[in-house]
């Protein structure tokens, strides 16, 4: 078992849903977010193209974060999820600065509120979930994943671009799509490149938008 998630980029239309679903379900505050949707730019003059591309914590199989970590707090679980544990973790931001894709918040003391308000009721039951100084990310919903449903982000995408299911499973959906369609893992820039399997092997899936588009593939 090995959890995963697959992106179809030919149906991401950049919504930012899922930056905004993950917000919600995780009551982050201001400023934190374990999802991202980057717009690159494609192709050269006069046929540039603006692209979306969904980021998150990548789950990677070999996981620098984990590697750095002198506490034992960041853990990769046997079903390939990258957790912490916010009772060992120190706060001492290595696994901040290691991380490739930049995927990791530390919860401050100073939390703010967004302009114009005070704490909502459900910012102030959300915060309890999160401990001053820790670190937190994208753990692919594990509340919800317990509970046998999707990851905030793959139940809400209006697209219906995400899918998530165990990559060492060769009949699931995302086994299939990545078999079928011209897959590969992000470089560690964050940005499509050329390699098909970085060295941290991410558990993050895209699907290229069309065959023979080195600028995806």
């Amino acid at each position: 078992m090995r959890y995963g998630m697959v992106i179809d980029l030919k149906k991401c239309i950049g919504c930012h849903g899922c930056q905004i679903f993950c917000k919600t379900e995780n009551a982050t505050p201001p400023g934190m977010l374990w999802s991202r949707v980057f717009l690159f730019e494609f192709g050269s003059y006069p046929t540039v193209e603006k692209r979306p591309l969904p980021v998150l914590c990548m789950h990677c199989g070999v996981p620098e974060c984990v590697n750095v970590c002198p506490t034992g707090a960041s853990v990769k679980r046997p079903d390939g999820i990258v957790t912490v544990d916010r009772d060992k973790c120190t706060g001492c931001l290595n696994c901040l600065m290691a991380c490739p894709y930049g995927a990791r918040n530390l919860f401050l003391e100073n939390v703010e509120y967004f302009p114009g308000q005070g704490l909502t009721p459900y910012e102030k039951l959300g915060y309890q979930r999160h401990t001053l100084g820790v670190v937190g990310k994208c753990d692919f919903c594990l509340h919800r994943i317990g509970k046998g449903l999707e990851p905030a982000c793959v139940k809400n995408c209006m697209a219906k671009a995400r899918y998530f299911g165990d990559l060492d499973d060769p009949d699931s959906e995302v086994s299939q799509l990545i078999l079928t369609r011209v897959a590969f893992q992000a470089s560690p820039t964050v940005r499509p490149g050329v390699a098909k399997k970085p060295e941290m092997d991410p558990s993050v899936y895209y699907l290229a938008i069309k065959r023979g588009d080195n600028a995806i593939e």
